[in-house]
C-alpha cells in the first residue's frame, strides 16, 4: 500500500484526545499541573504545561508544537501539534491536528487559605521607620529600609514582580508607610526576607507570638 492510501486509512493520532480540561485559579491566574504554577498566556512556559497533559504523545513522534490564537475571554487554549509515526514496513506518516484546552476554574490552596479567618501564620512588614509591634501573628517580622526616599518602595515592587518573589503571598496590603506581605507558611515569609537582605539594605526584628485561635 503506497504512502498516499496509508493517509486515507490510517489515522497516526488515534489515541490523543483532541479535548482537555485545564484548570486555571480565577484569584492569582496560576495554571495547576498539577502543582500550581504561573505562566503567561501563549508562552513557552504554558505550553510545557498543555504538552504534559495530553496523553499518546509517547507513542508518536512531535515534530511541531504552536499555539493558535483565541479570545482572552473564551476559556478555551489551543495547540497545532505535528507528529509522526512509523505505520507500515518503514513507511513514515506525518499528521497535524488542533488539541482544545477547556479552561476551568478551581481555586488553589494558597488562595483558598487566604480567604480563611487566620489562615496566614507570617506577616512581613516592609518600612522606613519604626513602627509600634502587633502581636496577631504567629510570626511578625518587621522590616526598617535604611533609606530616605520613597522612590525605593517601587524600585523594591518592581524587583519583586521581576523575580515572581509574591507568589507565595496569600494578600498584599498597601500601608501609609509601607506595604504587609501575609504567607501561610513561615518558610515562604523566611524565603521572602532572604530577598529583602539581598536587594537592600535593611534591619529586622522576629517577633513570635503565642496568639492562638481555638475552634
Amino acid at each position: 500500500m503506497c504512502v498516499s492510501c496509508l493517509k486515507g486509512q490510517v489515522d497516526v493520532t488515534e489515541g490523543i484526545p483532541k479535548e482537555i480540561i485545564m484548570h486555571q485559579c480565577r484569584g492569582c491566574l496560576k495554571w495547576s499541573r498539577p502543582q500550581w504554577v504561573s505562566a503567561d498566556l501563549e508562552s513557552r512556559e504554558l505550553l510545557a504545561i498543555c504538552l504534559k497533559k495530553i496523553t499518546g504523545l509517547n507513542k508518536v513522534k512531535l515534530v511541531d508544537a504552536g499555539w493558535i490564537w483565541t479570545e482572552p475571554h473564551s476559556k478555551r487554549l489551543k495547540l497545532k501539534l505535528t507528529v509522526q509515526k512509523e505505520v507500515m514496513n518503514g513507511a513514515i506518516l506525518q499528521q497535524s491536528f488542533i488539541v482544545t484546552f477547556i479552561v476551568r476554574n478551581q481555586q488553589c490552596d494558597d488562595c483558598q487559605a487566604s480567604f480563611t479567618n487566620h489562615s496566614w501564620k507570617a506577616v512581613v512588614q516592609v518600612r522606613q521607620k519604626v513602627i509600634a509591634y502587633s502581636h496577631i501573628a504567629l510570626l511578625l517580622l518587621t522590616f526598617l529600609l535604611q533609606v530616605e526616599h520613597k522612590r525605593t518602595f517601587f524600585f523594591l515592587e518592581q524587583l519583586i514582580l521581576k523575580h515572581r518573589v509574591h507568589e507565595k503571598t496569600t494578600s498584599i496590603e498597601s500601608q501609609p508607610d509601607g506595604v504587609d506581605f501575609f504567607f501561610v507558611e513561615r518558610n515562604h515569609a523566611l524565603r521572602f526576607v532572604d530577598f529583602l537582605q539581598e536587594t537592600v539594605p535593611i534591619s529586622y526584628v522576629e517577633i513570635i507570638s503565642t496568639f492562638m485561635t481555638i475552634g
